[in-house]
């Protein structure tokens, strides 16, 4: 990964500190929700201390709601316990400059508990870590890439604040799906974006127009799925910090507005070994050339898509997006090269990948690769059979089972699962089925202007 642009060895970062290009380290990792958490150090003490021992946070980040409060019912952290610290153990496979930003490096790290340091198994991070070493225990290497989209807005954050974050100006006036025109408005972010993630180890296919009034996306190139993981946290962390500095926002919400598509963040996944693609090979199977192995993948994706459907659309808003002639899909069934489904088989040969349309612009990548690989090596374990490739509008095939429709009942399936209990362990799944439950409850007792618009004079 060092030899990417901006990616640091400890040695190229301690030449950096000594001739004054780098004087801060942000040390991050990614919490419940995807976001990036953390310290800045100085570079100094990094290089002294940190880099060498870690660090200490406070393990109630693990517990905590959207506004940083901390929730009870959590068995991992709570008051009874104190709220103790765990330690974060810097992964320098990550290291690299944050170019959008003065002077500065960042590195990922791995959470450890105080008491005994063994992984903080509730970690995102850990939980993919687990799928991927399962992997790697039975030869294979798991390649993905996200293509996460956004919303841009005219309006700075502060002002979306103060405005409620309503009747905010789009960077766009008309859908700009593939329009040059249109994009060239909000080139001042994309392009700077786009230059600074290259700049900072993470390398950039394109950006393009999306079907929405300034939404747009960014692909980066594919990778393992841990580095694919962290880059793609890190790329919204540079796409809103850069915004920002620019005096626009963004937004990565699964459904900004009834009236504008979803944004959607597709994961594209293959399996390979010994640098070959594994899903390559000679068998035809409806309209694709394939191995066994790619057809008891799909089946296991297909089979666990509904169990592990809070891993790809973790919130409220999440479930607004799945609308038919929406792009995002309604039923869980696959085809080839076919964008009205749930799972789109797209390449050949050696680039032949399964492209999962499900997960929103929200999802926390580490929970939904997670998810992918352990449902797909299920697939490989228990030779699961996908049902025939689908032909034709899957939003018309009323035949086909549904994506699930709530955060409610996809939470309900996620704690009732046998197979996810057993993937995840119990530990896992109690933390996050009370994260989820707290999503829930939050939205439960809020008051929404759909209601004061609907019942305030009327009721």
């Amino acid at each position: 990964m060092a030899d990417l642009a901006g990616m640091l060895t400890p040695e190229t970062l301690a030449e950096m500190v000594t001739g004054g290009a780098i004087d801060t380290v942000q040390v991050v990792f990614p919490d419940l929700y995807g976001r990036l958490l953390g310290k800045r150090m100085d570079a100094d003490f990094f290089i002294k201390q940190v880099a060498g021992n870690g660090t200490h946070a406070c393990n109630y980040l693990l517990t905590v709601d959207m506004e940083m409060e901390p929730v009870p019912g959590y068995a991992f952290a709570n008051w009874d316990k104190g709220y103790g610290d765990f330690h974060l153990i810097p992964d320098f496979k990550t290291l690299r400059v944050v170019d959008w930003l003065a002077r500065t490096a960042l590195i990922v790290c791995d959470l450890r508990n105080i008491s005994d340091h063994s992984p903080v198994v509730q970690s995102p991070r850990h939980v993919l870590n687990r799928q991927i070493e399962k992997a790697g225990n039975s030869g294979y290497q798991v390649k993905i890439g996200s293509e996460l989209e956004y919303y841009i807005f005219r309006d700075s954050y502060k002002k979306a604040f103060k405005k409620a974050y309503s009747r905010l100006d789009p960077a766009g006036w008309y859908l700009e799906d593939y329009h040059m025109l249109q994009g060239t408005r909000e080139e001042n972010l994309n392009q700077a974006v786009r230059g600074h993630l290259k700049r900072s180890g993470i390398p950039v296919e394109c950006s393009k127009g999306e079907w929405g009034r300034g939404q747009h996306e960014i692909n980066l190139r594919y990778g393992e799925a841990m580095d694919m993981a962290d880059r793609h946290s890190i790329y919204k962390q540079c796409m809103k910090e850069v915004a920002d500095q620019l005096g626009c926002s963004v937004t990565f919400m699964a459904k900004v507005a009834a009236d504008q598509a979803g944004s959607s963040s597709h994961i594209h996944l293959s399996l390979w070994a010994d640098d070959q693609n594994v899903f390559d090979g000679d068998e035809t199977f409806g309209p694709v050339q394939c191995s066994p192995l790619f057809r008891w993948f799909l089946g296991g994706w297909l089979a666990h898509a509904p169990e592990f459907m809070v891993f790809y659309a973790p919130t409220i808003n999440s479930y607004k997006r799945f609308q038919s002639g929406s792009w995002a899909p309604t039923r869980i069934a696959w085809s080839y090269d076919n964008r009205t489904a749930g799972f789109r088989v797209v390449g050949s040969g050696p680039s032949l990948r399964i492209e999962c349309r499900i997960p929103g612009a929200d999802c926390n990548p580490y929970l939904a690769f997670a998810a992918a690989i352990a449902s797909g090596l299920d697939g490989l374990e228990n030779r699961i059979e996908p049902p025939a490739a689908f032909d034709g509008d899957i939003y018309a095939a009323e035949n086909l089972p549904k994506v699930p429709s709530s955060l409610h009942a996809a939470r309900l399936t996620f704690v009732k699962s046998k197979f996810v209990q057993k993937v995840l362990g119990e530990k896992v799944v109690e933390h996050y089925a009370r994260f989820f439950e707290v999503e829930q409850e939050a939205f439960d007792s809020s008051v929404t202007d759909w209601e004061r618009q609907r019942y305030f004079e009327r009721i």
